[in-house]
């Protein structure tokens, strides 16, 4: 590591590199409009990430390691489990922040022939579902909610919330951001044996 080449400024690196494929796409950029939106040249990138794919599969890595942190901070939320679910899928909203979902989106597509960026989008699509079970789990524990299933819940809600993020993104005009938003809580409701209200 050069001199000076602190995590932090690491980091700027990392969160410039996400910012700039959210915005053009893994297939349109290049390390130099990395380089030049960051500020400094290609050679540094390559001398601390060594290759294109390494910087992009090390971005995108920050980036879900930055959604862990949300899910692990939900996770550990002394609140009852219907006050978690509502902050999970506020959090997970398809409405929530394009450039984010953009990245996932062209993540999950770049996973295909990736196998660093798909083993990163498992894990973290894994961890969402164990914390949505869990906050199901102790639901039906505490007689809130009414789900036999709560494994083939987690995944059913969350294929929803991931299809609907795409449809937004890709046909932005068919679907709103406060429809897709009822949508989900009337599924997380009729999953969980709740009125669409509750959430």
């Amino acid at each position: 590591m050069t001199p000076g080449f602190s995590r932090l400024r690491r980091e700027d690196l990392l969160k410039t590199a996400c910012e700039v494929i959210s915005a053009q796409g893994f297939g349109h950029t290049r390390t130099l409009d990395i380089a030049r939106a960051a500020g400094v040249s290609q050679a540094l990138l390559f001398y601390h990430f060594e290759t294109k794919d390494r910087l992009f599969a090390q971005a995108f890595a920050y980036a879900a390691r930055l959604h862990r942190d949300t899910l692990d901070s939900i996770e550990r939320l002394e609140r009852p489990p219907l006050e978690r679910l509502r902050t999970l899928l506020r959090r997970c909203s398809p409405g929530g922040s394009p450039d984010g979902w953009r990245l996932w989106i062209d993540a999950w597509a770049e996973s295909i022939r990736s196998s660093d960026l798909e083993e990163t989008t498992r894990r973290l699509d894994q961890q969402g579902r164990q914390v949505l079970r869990g906050i199901i789990e102790d639901g039906v524990a505490r007689g809130q909610f009414a789900c036999e299933d709560p494994e083939g819940a987690s995944w059913r809600l969350f294929a929803l919330i991931d299809g609907l993020a795409i449809q937004i993104q890709v046909h932005p005009k068919a679907l709103s951001r406060r429809r897709a938003n009822q949508l989900i809580r009337t599924a997380a409701a009729a999953e969980l044996g709740l009125a669409p209200t509750d959430l």
